[in-house]
């Protein structure tokens, strides 16, 4: 199995003005296709784990050969934190259902969790990622460095943003928290209550 770039679920434009089209048409055709193309010639002598979900390779690297296991990390991790983290971008999607329910137990209110998710994601340095995952049944705000998974440390992501400049750096230059403010503007709130319930 050839890991391929599957098409956005919308158009480029889909989420002006708060990310604009230019960047997610770089950010998805060169970026995430350079992730995969890193990780297909990676796996290329190693058919054994080129027919395993990149998912499930980062959920067990201690078991995947030491001379591919950087390139796994890095490049699969790409490839999969950006193939959850297109799905989860929309526009104009309300806060609803039991995730509503789950963050005002967890945070106090939807602003409170707003406000703890970018400090989080402010405060990271360089490049990497802010999530919030579940983690034994408990919701948890979380950062990891470069493409990290927190698959990796057996938590499930359920939000993820991409805290790298190629995601942001067209629009708003060098202003992380100007970016963070867009996210939520356009969180899939219907596709994070489905991976919540998921989650148990």
């Amino acid at each position: 199995m050839i890991h391929q770039l599957e098409p956005l679920p919308y158009a480029y434009d889909s989420l002006e003005p708060h990310v604009d089209a230019l960047t997610m048409q770089i950010h998805h055709t060169k970026h995430h296709q350079t992730y995969i193309d890193k990780l297909n010639a990676a796996l290329q002598d190693h058919p054994k784990y080129m027919e395993i979900d990149p998912a499930a390779l980062l959920m067990h690297l201690e078991e995947v050969p030491d001379t591919i296991r950087t390139a796994v990390r890095n490049h699969g991790g790409g490839h999969v934190n950006h193939s959850f983290f297109w799905p989860i971008l929309k526009k104009n999607v309300p806060l609803a259902g039991t995730i509503s329910e789950a963050i005002d137990r967890r945070f106090g209110s939807h602003d409170n969790f707003k406000k703890e998710f970018k400090t989080a994601a402010t405060l990271l340095f360089g490049s990497g990622w802010t999530w919030l995952v579940v983690d034994k049944g408990k919701l948890e705000i979380m950062t990891t460095a470069n493409q990290d998974s927190p698959l990796s440390l057996r938590k499930t992501p359920i939000i993820g943003l991409d805290v790298w400049e190629h995601a942001y750096y067209l629009k708003y230059q060098n202003r992380r928290p100007a970016y963070i403010d867009a996210f939520f503007n356009v969180i899939n709130w219907e596709k994070i209550d489905e991976l919540y319930q998921a989650a148990g």
